[in-house]
């Protein structure tokens, strides 16, 4: 049963001018939604814009200041915002002992504040319509860990669970609360991060496959959609066999 009708539904796509959330604001455009596509490079922003015939708005999601201007710019652009997706966000891959403490508190600001923020700015005015929804876009980093990506992996975990306990409280609200959880995906990310992807296996998923599970998870009040759907045997061999995983993750892991 569709629980969202997305015509002329307002959708904030947060990093949308690359990648996964460059697919989300496209499919959401073809479902006739009025897409907001979020940014920090004016240019490539704009041009994610004009293709899916939405509104670029333009936002440093690493500052406090940058996220209140962007809540207030998506709502002035349409007063309201029925649909946000919070998928911006960035990786590091390397040893935590020689991370920096200015890049840790940057990827904590974007990858998990920024997400949290923006969902108390727009949350209670779906709350008060009773109808909206609010997805993130996680990773299997968040449900497993991962050897090399200690802090991205803490900021993943910590959305999933913040979702979790927000699901309960907008239970009855109108209000949908989804997870989306990819795993390796063909994107620019590994390159911005500074360390290619070099494994064969598993095989990088394209973007547009994790953008339809978005626009899945809104449309059918989906609480979890992972991509590959594979991927759900890896926590839950991690919770039935803790022993054997973390065996396992030593042998095999580090830095995708």
């Amino acid at each position: 049963m569709v629980a969202m009708q997305l015509t002329d539904s307002v959708v904030l796509v947060t990093g949308a001018s690359a990648g996964i959330g460059h697919a989300a604001a496209a499919r959401f455009a073809a479902k006739g939604a009025r897409v907001l596509v979020h940014g920090r490079d004016p240019e490539r922003t704009q041009q994610v814009a004009d293709e899916v015939h939405g509104r670029a708005v333009f936002a440093d999601l690493a500052s406090p200041a940058g996220r209140d201007r962007l809540a207030a710019e998506a709502l002035d652009a349409f007063g309201r915002v029925d649909v946000l997706v919070n998928n911006a966000g960035f990786g590091y891959a390397g040893r935590f002992s020689e991370m920096g403490v200015d890049a840790i508190r940057r990827l904590i600001e974007v990858d998990l504040l920024a997400a949290i923020e923006l969902t108390r700015s727009l949350l209670p005015g779906m709350v008060e319509r009773r109808r909206g929804a609010v997805c993130f876009v996680t990773s299997i980093a968040g449900r497993t860990g991962v050897a090399g990506e200690a802090v991205y992996s803490a900021t993943k975990a910590g959305l999933d669970a913040f979702a979790d306990s927000l699901r309960g409280e907008t239970a009855r609200s109108g209000v949908n609360i989804s997870v989306v959880v990819p795993g390796v995906v063909d994107t620019g990310f590994f390159e911005s991060r500074g360390s290619p992807y070099t494994r064969t296996r598993p095989r990088p998923i394209p973007a547009d496959t994790v953008a339809d599970a978005v626009v899945r998870a809104v449309e059918r009040d989906r609480a979890e959609e992972w991509r590959p759907r594979w991927l759900r045997i890896a926590p839950t061999v991690r919770a039935l066999a803790p022993g054997t995983f973390r065996r396992l993750a030593i042998r095999f892991g580090g830095s995708a």
